[in-house]
């Protein structure tokens, strides 16, 4: 006779364990999941006092008062990277800068996070926990909490691992506007450091690649170092991280929103010599790269200075420099002139070279 207890679930093996279809299902399984793998890991980011109900959403607490005066700003962001760790991050770090960095180029404070996991059928657990630590680390880091989230389940063969899925909310003054539509025409272009290393990183870790000097992803929350600039009182026009489809692309969406151009410089744009040298290898531009650690900002011409210097005084933007200037063109092109005279279109990115990078 079985000794069993009816709605009895074996505790998790944290070590050698792997995701099964009960862990999705609703019941005691997934329960078990959310108090033994995501609670310890998130709860480590709530503010003090603040308790989770295990209801269907999360009561915030009131805002402090030099936080209530202003204007939410929400984003939110799909992850389907492979692999799920690469040299320099995991898809639970990224999942939490890459939001984090949504709002910081909104001008926000982050302060809320929700998290959604789609899990496939056959995941070790220890990757999952993994994951779920990395993802609270990043969240702590960026004082940001991770207040709610969910959980899926497919069969195996059916999300390549895991998939996670967040939303994030944050506070900007009332009086800010950053936008893609706001870049004039003799306004300055900056950038707050190299290109390519994300993309490449990923790149290189998924195809086995190895390289004399190591390749590591610039992923990093750009939130505080958005804050910094805003300080300055610099007439900041837009601020934009460069994350799919690399600096070119994304200038190109700004050109093609404020109706300019842009003439930038190609000996001004860092790139490691590691990323160029892998780049040449395979046959890629580290302008179309992606970035997740990496920030463009347009300001006002009599800005640009001081906000160089800014940027330069903080640790994420060490090597930041000037790439261009804002054109009048109504036909929208980004050139560059090249490093032998030469002008050259950065058109938009065609085709996806690099798919499943962030």
């Amino acid at each position: 006779m079985s000794t069993v207890k009816p709605g009895y679930v074996r505790p998790l093996d944290l070590r050698q364990g792997r995701i099964d279809l009960t862990h999705g299902a609703g019941g005691r399984a997934t329960y078990q999941l959310i108090e033994t793998v995501f609670r310890p890991a998130f709860s480590e980011t709530w503010p003090r006092g603040w308790q989770a109900t295990g209801d269907d959403g999360a009561r915030l607490p009131p805002l402090p008062p030099p936080l209530r005066d202003g204007r939410l700003v929400m984003a939110t962001d799909a992850h389907v990277i492979t692999p799920l760790f690469f040299p320099g991050g995991d898809i639970g770090s990224l999942a939490i800068h890459g939001t984090v960095n949504d709002l910081a180029m909104m001008g926000a404070k982050p302060l809320y996070m929700s998290a959604s996991f789609i899990l496939e059928e056959g995941l070790h657990l220890s990757d999952l926990v993994r994951i779920a630590q990395s993802m609270a680390r990043a969240a702590k880091e960026s004082g940001v909490a991770i207040v709610a989230g969910d959980t899926k389940v497919v069969e195996r063969g059916k999300a390549d691992g895991l998939f996670i899925s967040t939303s994030g909310l944050g506070l900007c003054s009332e009086n800010l506007q950053l936008s893609g539509q706001m870049a004039r025409p003799g306004d300055a272009v900056l950038l707050s450091g190299s290109v390519g290393e994300h993309g490449m990183a990923v790149l290189s870790q998924r195809e086995g690649l190895r390289f004399d000097s190591p390749i590591v992803s610039d992923s990093a929350p750009l939130h505080e170092l958005a804050a910094h600039m805003l300080a300055t009182g610099a007439a900041l026009r837009v601020l934009r991280d460069p994350t799919r489809g690399g600096l070119a692309n994304t200038l190109n969406e700004i050109a093609s929103a404020s109706h300019v151009g842009m003439l930038l410089d190609e000996t001004a744009i860092p790139v490691l010599p590691p990323v160029t040298a892998a780049c040449e290898l395979m046959g890629l531009d580290p302008l179309y790269l992606a970035n997740e650690g990496k920030l463009i900002a347009i300001c006002a011409e009599a800005d640009a200075p001081r906000l160089l210097e800014a940027m330069q005084a903080h640790p994420l933007g060490r090597r930041a420099c000037r790439i261009g200037t804002v054109t009048d063109d109504a036909n929208g092109f980004v050139r560059m002139q090249t490093a032998f005279g030469g002008q050259r279109i950065l058109d938009w990115l065609m085709g996806d070279p690099l798919p499943r990078i962030c």
